[in-house]
């Protein structure tokens, strides 16, 4: 299969596309940037000759549908990642994340629509918060459900729902002071304070329930999702990511400071909590309903552990972002 992959040189994206060409299938990545191997995943498969002539770069947006269909027109699938993110970041101007996110949902559904191929959209672990990232995410969500039960012809292909609980590992950007990123993220937060010595910020007390899932998994669902579309087969409710046996803030905070202890760095000072941001709940629990998974032929047993998953993430950055930071701030750039 050809698959489309919309935001796909971000995050989740370029693990999706290197998820895809490992499943056999070829990738063209859309993305308003020309970045497409600036990511761990997708750098790998560039270096790999075998990999290079299954991978494309799409230059595009999701608000414009006439992109959008030229997409569909060229590819036998499109995994729907491209979005407009931010919790608090969104609060006091809606408007773009709104525009984004649902004009371009819209967009990505009428093009699978009009060629009747396959199609899978990602969703929120916290679908029911009130910001508008969840708000959007989700109105979405039951545009999808509507599409599959009015517009959806039964010799194209439905669209599959994925979603996914807070995706950690490898290649998420930093924000500042420690990268460029608009958008506050918490494993890249937690992980470059505690590989610098500085304290990790927590908001509220910390025993709030926000599950994290390594990023590979998300993408091996996403692309079982689509080859799941491709062959005809609609999952009626959306497919739901993330570990059996959940973990509080404060557990993750502590297992990224195992991890990062491993390397030479200061001592971590104690972790510091701030009042919680806006568009989140205090006592908040955002968790997957794992018995969703079955519908992918996964199991909840086969993702990765927790701490295996954060060390994993703590030494990338430690061996990838950590020298860098550490140069620039001995120039006094930082």
């Amino acid at each position: 299969m050809k698959i489309g992959i919309t935001g796909g040189a971000g995050f989740i994206g370029g693990w999706t596309a290197a998820k895809a060409l490992e499943h056999g299938h070829s990738v063209v990545v859309m993305d308003r940037r020309a970045r497409q191997f600036d990511h761990p995943g997708l750098a790998e498969a560039a270096g790999t000759p075998e990999l290079v002539d299954r991978l494309e770069m799409y230059l595009g947006d999701v608000m414009d549908s006439t992109a959008m269909t030229e997409l569909a027109a060229h590819v036998d699938g499109i995994i729907h990642l491209a979005a407009c993110l931010g919790t608090q970041e969104t609060i006091t101007n809606p408007r773009p994340a709104a525009m984004t996110n649902v004009l371009g949902g819209l967009n990505f559904l009428e093009a699978v629509n009009q060629y009747g191929i396959a199609g899978t959209y990602i969703g929120v672990g916290n679908h029911w918060m009130n910001n508008t990232y969840s708000i959007s995410k989700t109105t979405v969500e039951r545009f999808v459900h509507m599409f599959n039960a009015e517009r959806w012809q039964h010799d194209g292909c439905p669209v599959n729902i994925v979603r996914a609980v807070n995706a950690y590992g490898p290649g998420q950007s930093m924000a500042p002071p420690y990268g460029p990123a608009k958008v506050r993220k918490i494993t890249p937060a937690f992980v470059a304070r505690a590989l610098t010595g500085a304290p990790i910020e927590i908001y509220g007390d910390g025993q709030q329930v926000s599950d994290m899932v390594w990023v590979g998994d998300v993408a091996e669902a996403l692309v079982r999702a689509l080859e799941a579309s491709h062959a005809g087969h609609l999952i009626p409710i959306p497919v739901e990511v993330g570990p059996e046996h959940s973990a509080d803030v404060n557990t993750v905070a502590e297992e990224i400071l195992m991890a990062a202890a491993r390397h030479d760095i200061p001592d971590a000072p104690p972790m510091r909590h701030l009042p919680m941001r806006p568009g989140e709940e205090p006592g908040a629990t955002v968790k997957a309903d794992v018995s969703t998974l079955g519908a992918l032929g996964m199991s909840p047993a086969e993702l990765v552990p927790l701490r295996v998953g954060i060390r994993r993430t703590v030494d990338w950055y430690a061996e990838n972002w950590l020298p860098e930071y550490r140069a620039t701030k001995a120039k006094g750039k930082v």
